[in-house]
């Protein structure tokens, strides 16, 4: 996730890259077997044609408490690397980029009156969309759970 509050010091090619955890590198449970990742932070959950979407535990960490979340339309299209939404926190303001392209088929309503549940459930109750793939293919550019999690490490030194 793409943290604009940071984009001046961390922006590199690939969107940004998030800063080291103060307190060093800490063990992933935050990354999922069958689960795929961006770069950007953001996973996908690919079932049929339809990809549940929503962002990391490493990408929740480095937020902090989430306060608000903006979602985007459903029956809107939304495009592989480009913004579908924003998440703010006490900490900063974060637009979220979706990892694959679609039609946006559903909305995760309850973010709205619980956007905590992206900090307490990131692979469940805080999902954020679900998109019907208009390209399947682009879900192999994404990473797996060992790939993502070395990003994130490399991320962090």
């Amino acid at each position: 996730m793409a943290l604009r509050l940071f984009a001046s010091q961390f922006v590199g090619r690939s969107g940004i890259q998030l800063p080291a955890l103060a307190t060093g590198w800490r063990s992933f449970a935050t990354a999922v077997d069958g689960l795929k990742y961006a770069k950007s932070h953001e996973w996908a959950k690919v079932d049929g044609d339809t990809a549940t979407v929503g962002i990391s535990d490493f990408a929740q960490t480095e937020l902090g408490d989430v306060v608000y979340v903006e979602l985007p339309e459903v029956g809107s299209e939304v495009t592989g690397g480009e913004t579908f939404g924003v998440v703010e926190s006490v900490k900063a303001a974060s637009d979220v980029y979706s990892p694959i392209s679609g039609e946006v088929v559903s909305v995760n309503e309850a973010l709205t009156e619980e956007p905590g549940k992206v900090n307490t459930e990131p692979f469940e109750g805080g999902w954020m969309m679900k998109v019907k793939l208009t390209d399947p293919s682009q879900v192999d550019s994404l990473m797996d759970k060992a790939a993502y999690e070395k990003h994130c490490e490399e991320s962090a030194h």
